[in-house]
């Protein structure tokens, strides 16, 4: 398959979309960048976290979760798609999207679970593109260190413990979980 080339040697997010299965990727400044199968342990707490949080949002109808590496338009020219974790977004927010290729309208969660092999350095990466594309509220979980970090911006970041039930009123009104049930093995 022949890819169209806005910069030399880089690639579109609407080329990355056509390719059939490159993998676990992402596209980074229009350069496509390979990513690790997750470990299993990765795969159990994406289901901690994303099966109360995906009952919630049908329960309300008002939103949906994204799950399985959900690609973001994070930015364009040249074009960077980032995998999450899985997103939260609301039905309006849904509704504006572009129905073909990546999620273009930010959603208001991300949820990004640190692996072993995450360099602090690609997170912030990540978490600054996030927040730049107007996501709301994004939670660093570190299953390692046993805490979530919630970001609201680069400079308002609240931390949620063990002891600690894991909320945002603002966001997800009614929700909560506790961060143990996270880590629970």
């Amino acid at each position: 398959m022949a890819l169209l080339h806005k910069h030399e040697g880089l690639i579109t997010a609407e080329d990355f979309a056509r390719l059939p299965d490159p993998g676990p990727c992402e596209l980074v400044q229009g350069r496509i960048i390979h990513l690790s199968p997750a470990q299993p342990l990765h795969g159990y707490y994406e289901g901690t976290i994303g099966i109360p949080l995906g009952n919630y949002a049908r329960a309300s109808g008002r939103s949906r979760v994204l799950f399985g590496e959900a690609g973001l338009w994070t930015r364009r020219d040249p074009d960077t798609v980032r995998g999450a974790d899985f997103v939260f977004i609301s039905q309006e927010r849904w509704a504006r999207r572009n129905p073909e290729g990546f999620l273009d309208v930010p959603p208001e969660l991300v949820v990004e679970i640190l692996s072993p092999d995450n360099r602090k350095g690609e997170v912030m990466e990540k978490l600054e593109e996030y927040l730049a594309m107007g996501v709301d509220l994004v939670w660093i979980v570190d299953p390692e260190c046993r805490y979530v970090l919630a970001y609201h911006s680069m400079f308002e970041v609240e931390r949620f413990e063990e002891g600690d039930l894991l909320v945002d009123e603002e966001i997800l009104p009614g929700f909560s979980l506790p961060v143990a049930e996270i880590f629970q093995e």
